[in-house]
């Protein structure tokens, strides 16, 4: 669990309390119903959101069932109040984020252009495709796609010579193979190509970097944790004889290395614990 408070009041959230939330595999959905017109002016969207059209609510917002949601418009007025009240009718969680977009540009928030993000299925998902019996790379890139892109991102592993072709037939995405665009560039990994290109570079997500790099590039001198990451991915690479629960095992590791690249990365284990004054 996040040790941030969730929500500021009954049905809103501050940016602050936003800002903890990114990245964290509990954040809630994140629903950005801005208008067409304010959208132009910053065609961005905060990590992990997807957009949804505030007049058809009513056709999307069973989608949103049984999760908690935060609506975002551009000052957390009236298009984000009126969807959130509507989103809970409809038995969702839904709070509205104060201040709106507006707010998280003035807190510099990241903020992922949307002309850098793939093209989305008939379902709003991203599709990706990469070779088959991943070990770090491509690993840590679907980790950072769905925690800061796209929740509900498709993964393909393949053949590593038939990568291209499904990429082709499936309308996905290529990754972490040679001549794509998504993959190394000169002493960096793909991990850094998309913290890059999408502008996430915060200190906890470069810190993380250099360690992916480390373990990914065989350069484990970059950081001393380079070696128990990889280390462990080649654990879960022989525990797992499926991809996609490699993947899955894969996405907690990261989950607990961002947060101490977050929140911990200064605290050192001092067991056994100096004894107390006056006692034996």
């Amino acid at each position: 669990m996040s040790s941030f408070k969730t929500f500021s009041s009954f049905n809103s959230i501050s940016v602050e309390n936003l800002a903890g939330l990114i990245g964290m595999p509990d954040c809630p959905a994140l629903i950005d119903v801005r208008t067409d017109d304010d959208f132009a002016l910053a065609p961005c969207l905060l990590p992990g959101s997807r957009r949804q059209c505030h007049d058809d609510v009513a056709a999307w917002s069973s989608d949103y069932r049984g999760v908690a949601a935060i609506v975002i418009c551009q000052r957390g007025l009236k298009l984000s109040q009126g969807v959130a009240a509507w989103l809970r009718a409809d038995g969702v969680a839904a709070s509205v984020l104060e201040g709106g977009y507006s707010a998280c540009e003035q807190a510099a928030l990241p903020r992922v252009p949307v002309a850098k993000l793939p093209a989305r299925d008939l379902q709003g998902r991203t599709i990706w495709v990469t070779r088959e019996r991943p070990k770090i790379d491509r690993i840590a890139c679907p980790w950072l796609i769905r925690r800061f892109v796209d929740p509900d991102a498709v993964f393909l592993f393949v053949a590593p010579g038939e990568v291209p072709a499904v990429a082709e037939k499936f309308g996905a995405t290529p990754f972490d193979i040679e001549g794509v665009f998504w993959s190394h560039r000169g002493d960096t990994c793909s991990f850094d190509t998309l913290i890059e290109e999408w502008g996430l570079g915060g200190q906890p997500l470069l810190r993380l970097a250099t360690i992916v790099r480390g373990a990914d590039t065989g350069r484990l001198d970059l950081a001393p944790e380079a070696t128990g990451l990889l280390a462990v991915s080649l654990g879960l690479s022989r525990m797992h004889d499926d991809d996609l629960a490699q993947l899955e095992a894969g996405m907690l590791l990261y989950d607990a290395l961002y947060r101490w690249c977050r929140d911990d990365a200064g605290e050192t284990h001092n067991w056994p614990v100096s004894k107390r004054e006056g006692v034996a």
